[in-house]
């Protein structure tokens, strides 16, 4: 696609990749967005409590991976975080080996994605990163995403892995500035590929109490058709990278088209 093919529609996770890899359970972000969280707390494979602690997946850690049909996510429920980047290392260097294209996703710790970029320079033609980096505001990512890297380092390890000749790529989803244009702008420049953005999702009102209570309505208004429109129009002067929206942008647009 070139750069003048602005906005692809796109179909949840096969947009991104045809299947994932992950090795360990639960995950020390511990994001109140995150729906990985909200599915093992549901079917009580973790609670609200230990989410946030990551137990290693002794079988996949250990398992031989064969070449598997399209691209490999890489992890999708967890992140690569000091603690488990050792494990993840291992993990990503078997399905690298068999020849797998890998979409590697994370809020990147700068350390780890300088000894990703280090350990793989052989396969590098293999690997993508998509980096997870939200928003530029610091007390909009601390109440989100408690213990995820800062905006800094997110945006350290983005051009890190840019200037060491990988394909960067970003996910500003959910973006959480109400106009994510700045954000977008300062980012670009690093992208090889493309930038997706998306709205929040699995949110609920009364899950916000007291002081709280703001962040959820600031959140409401970010994904309001008029906010919405105006992000889009200003987006049309962004040149340096393609913009992608994800499904869950294209729904409210698709339902806003249907009421008029």
């Amino acid at each position: 696609m070139s750069k003048c093919d602005k906005y692809k529609i796109t179909s949840g996770t096969k947009e991104w990749a045809d299947t994932n890899v992950n090795c360990y359970f639960g995950c020390s972000n511990d994001c109140r967005y995150c729906y990985a969280k909200k599915m093992a707390i549901r079917f009580k494979r973790k609670t609200e409590k230990n989410w946030k602690v990551m137990i290693p997946n002794e079988k996949v850690i250990t398992k031989n991976f064969k070449k598997r049909h399209g691209r490999v996510m890489f992890p999708s429920s967890h992140d690569i975080t000091l603690k488990s980047l050792d494990n993840c290392i291992i993990v990503l260097k078997r399905l690298l080996k068999a020849g797998n294209e890998v979409l590697i996703t994370t809020k990147p710790n700068l350390s780890c994605i300088k000894k990703i970029c280090d350990s793989f320079t052989e396969y590098q033609s293999l690997i993508q990163f998509r980096f997870t980096i939200t928003s530029i505001n610091h007390e909009l990512l601390k109440f989100w995403e408690p213990n995820a890297p800062s905006y800094e380092e997110r945006f350290e390890s983005l051009k890190y892995a840019y200037h060491a000749g990988f394909k960067t790529s970003v996910s500003i989803e959910p973006f959480l500035d109400k106009n994510p244009i700045p954000l977008i702008r300062q980012l670009s420049p690093y992208v090889s590929e493309s930038i997706w953005l998306g709205k929040m999702n699995y949110i609920r009102r009364n899950s916000f109490q007291g002081h709280y209570k703001k962040y959820y309505d600031l959140i409401r208004e970010n994904y309001s058709i008029e906010n919405i429109n105006l992000i889009l129009s200003k987006t049309q002067q962004i040149t340096e990278c393609r913009i992608n929206l994800k499904d869950s942008i294209i729904l409210i647009l698709s339902k806003y088209s249907e009421k008029k």
